[in-house]
């Protein structure tokens, strides 16, 4: 896919790239997301973004050091660190014009047909108003485990319903390995892969880290996944300066994995 006609696109930030090592919001990391946003928007793209982060928010607010196992005590942390989440970007958004919208889904929302498709027109409205919506699961109502692995599957369902051409996964690690790069000194980076390909499954096997519950699989995943409807997917890494503005210039960065024509 040629990014520079890239138009819509989903953008999804690991709880590490937007927090301080899990102890609360790290507010200049999420101001530079935000002006990346914002010349992404000037050069006319349509941005919906989803971030993780409210467990480990609300977590730094209650003052716990350790993540809770039990699902309500995870549900009431994502509760209240959704209000810090929120606050954070609404303030980092609107330093650079931007104005952001508070959009919280479930997978039940996007499995029914009439919740589904007024979930598409609200975000398709957002957009057309040049509103960055910011996408996160609704935590406090999800029962079956907190559950999308990290955002990774919910991403993947957001850029099918809206039809987006492009999905940004954007992690600590520099894209998706061969092997995992901490135990093997021989692995190499895979710059373009078919999304789907069941070989990418068997390399992306590794661990997440402790703070963050999806791994490179719940990334190759949701590739396989956003291509159902005709998008490619980049995983790179979050820490790589202007990561998106020089995405969508062309660079390539990380692994992109596109629908099988386009290979």
């Amino acid at each position: 896919m040629n990014t520079k006609q890239t138009k819509r696109i989903v953008v999804k930030v690991g709880s590490s790239l937007v927090t301080n090592n899990g102890e609360g919001l790290d507010h200049a990391a999420i101001a530079m997301w935000a002006e990346q946003m914002a010349a992404l928007l000037r050069s006319g793209h349509e941005v919906l973004m989803v971030s993780s982060g409210a467990i480990a928010e609300g977590m730094q607010r209650l003052g716990w050091t350790k993540r809770p196992q039990e699902i309500h005590q995870l549900q009431a942390a994502a509760a209240v660190g959704q209000m810090g989440l929120v606050q954070v970007y609404e303030s980092c958004f609107a330093r650079f014009n931007l104005r952001s919208a508070q959009v919280l889904l479930t997978n039940a929302d996007l499995a029914n047909a009439e919740r589904n498709a007024n979930a598409r027109a609200t975000l398709d409205t957002l957009l057309k108003l040049g509103v960055v919506p910011i996408i996160n699961e609704n935590d406090t109502v999800v029962t079956d485990e907190i559950k999308f692995g990290d955002n990774d599957s919910l991403a993947a369902l957001v850029t099918n319903l809206i039809h987006a051409d492009l999905l940004i996964i954007l992690t600590d690690q520099g894209g998706l390995f061969t092997a995992d790069p901490r135990q093997h000194a021989d692995a190499t980076l895979l710059q373009q892969a078919i999304a789907g390909d069941p070989a990418l499954e068997k390399m992306a096997g590794g661990a997440a880290s402790e703070l963050s519950k999806g791994g490179m699989l719940t990334k190759v995943l949701a590739a396989k996944v956003a291509v159902q409807t005709g998008a490619s997917t980049v995983i790179a890494s979050g820490r790589e300066p202007n990561v998106l503005t020089r995405l969508l210039a062309g660079e390539q960065i990380g692994t992109r994995l596109v629908p099988p024509s386009t290979h």
